[in-house]
């Protein structure tokens, strides 16, 4: 009896199902030559230890010269060949995720940026009137923070609907993973936090001598 482990490598994102082993000198081969075929060695080491190929073709050669060896991979080796194709879609969906994060704070620094235009005449008047250069960059920043509450309030939502649309399709993995979530959220947030800083020093640097004159 062995505790639960994936042998077999096809249908990786279904449960394992129920396996035996069978010792190979029990193993009648002249019955079921397939399904009992050789397949895996698993040498298991010391930690620390080295061992070299060599000194496996040559222990494998002292018991049987005439079996024939394939290749000789780690444990690490034999793991990466099997999560190529979903190792290859997660850094896609990465690339694609960072994407999408600059073209939303340039989406937003766009935006921000044309509302400070807008404001130009009112900016002026009140830093003519008294108010300093972080009272504007703290008015500009206030209405950049209401569209950052503003998306986060409509993406969680549908974040957790497409978690649940998604349980399906993620085996082994919780839809639902606060950390993750948490992080997600930061940094979105951060990232339009500092997309929404340019366009409000850029108008607290507004002289209300030239705004008064143009008007």
């Amino acid at each position: 009896m062995a505790k639960d482990a994936r042998y077999a490598t096809n249908n990786i994102d279904q449960p394992a199902g129920a396996i035996f082993f069978l010792p190979e000198a029990q193993a009648d081969y002249t019955k079921s030559a397939g399904a009992l075929f050789l397949h895996d060695i698993v040498i298991s080491t010391r930690p620390g230890f080295k061992l070299s190929a060599a000194d496996v073709r040559w222990a494998i050669a002292s018991v049987d010269p005439g079996l024939p060896i394939v290749a000789i991979q780690t444990l690490r080796e034999k793991v990466d060949l099997q999560f190529t194709q979903q190792r290859l879609t997660a850094r896609l969906t990465s690339f694609f995720g960072v994407l999408s994060l600059l073209l939303t704070s340039v989406g937003l620094y766009g935006v921000i940026a044309y509302n400070a235009s807008r404001r130009v005449s009112e900016v002026g008047v009140r830093i003519a009137l008294g108010a300093t250069r972080g009272d504007v960059v703290r008015l500009v920043l206030r209405g950049a923070i209401g569209l950052i509450v503003a998306g986060l309030s409509i993406g969680l939502p549908l974040t957790l609907a497409a978690g649940r649309l998604l349980e399906n399709q993620l085996y082994g993995i919780k839809p639902y993973n606060a950390a993750v979530t948490i992080t997600a959220v930061a940094v979105l947030g951060l990232s339009a936090l500092v997309a929404s800083v340019i366009p409000a020093i850029r108008a607290s640097l507004i002289s209300p001598m030239e705004v008064l004159r143009a008007e």
